[in-house]
């Protein structure tokens, strides 16, 4: 499994997210199995744990155990799939939000501009759209909307005018292609953050990385218990922000809402005010930590409105 994924706050976010080990919980974001393998080893023998992950990839990992139920789907469906296994709802529910070590090291599925590679980013590898359809068909101003947003760059308008001037001169299939269409707008004291944050922003595009997470919180608070924890890690801002909000108030935008009693009608509960951080000696271990974020929440007691 290391291998694969190294989990990220392995030991903290199993800590916050598990109460009883005879409880029923979901790894919304199974990957390698590294959280999912702990909290089995948590768990006592009326435990039960359900897995999802949408890449085919992820499969080759699943546990052989018969309190684990391993769903081949994206974690935005996570309701569904808990009124079928579990109608009488989660105790507590993971997500890891981040790319697995294998996406990213898998030259072919193109995640990486370390590679010479197609310029794919298709997380389930089964989509209809890839990065290079999105470079080759969106306008320039689609090309800088998505760059300013999902990768927040400063110079996305030059950006966007030199990938849409080079796809205009012949399509860009490769990372290669993309990597020397940007060329002139890389710093040369920095050029892998400014590349970073442009693939970023494609995948994000290409999987619709932002609504997912949107339907799947929406979705995870329909799943838990009262009382049940919401355990998520984020790796950038706009991941942060959406998760910090929607526990804030049960909104995307953040704006908390109170009853005639001055309560709030938020259905999670902060458990910690601020984030957990992965420690320097982890970082040290795995870089990949290095930008990691968990919010731990509580479903409240009340009815979700």
């Amino acid at each position: 499994m290391s291998e694969y994924h190294n989990p990220v706050l392995l030991r903290e976010s199993v800590d916050a997210l598990m109460g009883s080990v005879s409880g029923c919980y979901a790894d919304a974001t199974f990957g390698g199995g590294g959280h999912s393998a702990e909290i089995l080893r948590r768990l006592g023998p009326d435990g039960r744990l359900l897995a999802f992950d949408r890449d085919a990839d992820a499969l080759q990992n699943a546990l052989d155990d018969p309190r684990f139920t391993l769903i081949h789907n994206n974690f935005r469906f996570i309701h569904n799939y808990v009124l079928l296994h579990a109608p009488e709802g989660l105790d507590g529910i993971i997500a890891d939000l981040g790319v697995s070590s294998h996406q990213f090291d898998t030259a072919e599925r193109g995640f990486s501009f370390r590679f010479s590679a197609p310029l794919d980013m298709r997380m389930n590898g089964q989509g209809d759209t890839t990065a290079a359809d999105i470079v080759n068909s969106y306008t320039q101003e689609g090309l800088e909307r998505i760059l300013r947003l999902y990768g927040e760059l400063d110079n996305a308008r030059v950006l966007a005018q030199l990938i849409a001037a080079a796809a205009a001169q012949r399509p860009i299939r490769t990372t290669d292609d993309l990597d020397n269409a940007i060329s002139a707008a890389l710093p040369s004291f920095a050029a892998h953050k400014t590349l970073a944050k442009v693939y970023q922003a494609l995948r994000i595009e290409v999987n619709q990385e932002m609504r997912a997470l949107e339907k799947f919180l929406q979705g995870a608070v329909r799943s838990l218990k009262p009382g049940g924890r919401l355990v998520v890690i984020t790796y950038h801002s706009l991941e942060d922000r959406m998760v910090k909000n929607f526990i804030r108030s049960g909104k995307l935008d953040g704006e908390e809402e109170r009853d005639l009693y001055g309560r709030s009608t938020a259905p999670l509960e902060a458990e910690i005010r601020k984030p957990v951080l992965p420690s320097e000696e982890e970082i040290a271990g795995n870089t990949r930590a290095r930008s990691a974020k968990m919010r731990v929440a509580r479903r409240r007691q009340n009815e979700v409105r």
